[in-house]
């Protein structure tokens, strides 16, 4: 097995892509830290890890608080020995903020930036040191395919956001052995809600078929992605964001001038 015996934080591990990699990761031989701030799912993700004789551990966290990343990162190590592995895929996505565009821009660019950008950032700052430690050590980062379409607003703004920080932690991650990636995913069927809007349920935009290849990827397929990113199979790729979409960013699709409420836009403004 790949991955016998390391040590993998993966960051929103109790849902969807993130609960994917747990899964993948921990079948190839690795010990899983499941780091959400729902301790609920938390805990039935690591349950069924721990059913497949995985070893893993929740930790509920707000990754978007140093502080808290900073003692998330002492009691992985208090629990484990060590870190190996870094899979950042935490985040908030524009469907599931919670935020209206009536809300004041501060407020909306503090949550995006807060929970895609400022947990990536402080989480590869704060394992840094740990991951110089071990031999082969990565960082896999997931951004989304939002970052090419401004429509997208503050979410791809966020997560363009931690594009530029895989390549600049590369560069810094070089000089101690440690390869920084991220995985760029199209359409994944995470969630009834995902899919009924990729497959055209809610109409206009979302009518379009959401890949070349008219299907939606599942997270086993990004975790296969991260598994390979995080192997020696990929000992020469470091600052790159691979692209998983189905060939979604080759299709030509509308605009979406007229959705004002998609991704709460970069220049949206109170009233």
């Amino acid at each position: 097995m790949r991955f016998q015996d390391k040590v993998v934080i993966v960051t929103g591990g109790n849902y969807g892509i993130g609960r994917g990699i747990a899964q993948k990761f921990g079948n190839e031989g690795a010990k899983i830290a499941v780091v959400a701030r729902n301790q609920e799912r938390s805990d039935q993700v690591v349950h069924e890890l721990n059913e497949s004789d995985i070893i893993a551990k929740s930790f509920k966290t707000d990754l978007s608080q140093e502080g808290e990343v900073i003692k998330l990162i002492e009691d992985v190590i208090k629990e484990f020995g060590q870190i190996d592995i870094l899979v950042n895929n935490a985040g908030l996505g524009s469907q599931n903020s919670g935020v209206v565009p009536t809300d004041p821009p501060g407020k909306r660019w503090e949550l995006f930036r807060g929970s895609n950008m400022d947990s990536t950032y402080f989480m590869c700052a704060h394992a840094l040191s740990h991951l110089s430690k071990q031999s082969n050590s990565t960082i896999i980062n997931i951004s989304s395919t939002a970052t090419f379409h401004g429509n997208w607003g503050l979410y791809g703004a966020a997560k363009a956001g931690v594009e530029g920080m895989t390549r600049s932690f590369a560069a810094e991650g070089a000089l101690y052995g440690i390869r920084v990636n991220a995985i760029s995913p199209g359409w994944i069927e995470t969630s009834p809600e995902q899919t009924a809007n990729a497959q055209g349920d809610t109409g206009g935009y979302w009518a379009m078929p959401p890949s070349l290849l008219n299907r939606m990827g599942t997270p086993e397929e990004i975790a296969n992605t991260a598994a390979f990113l995080a192997s020696n199979e990929s000992s020469f790729i470091t600052g790159q964001t691979l692209i998983v979409d189905g060939g979604l960013m080759i299709m030509d699709y509308p605009s979406m001038s007229s959705l004002e409420t998609v991704g709460h836009r970069v220049f949206s403004h109170s009233k």
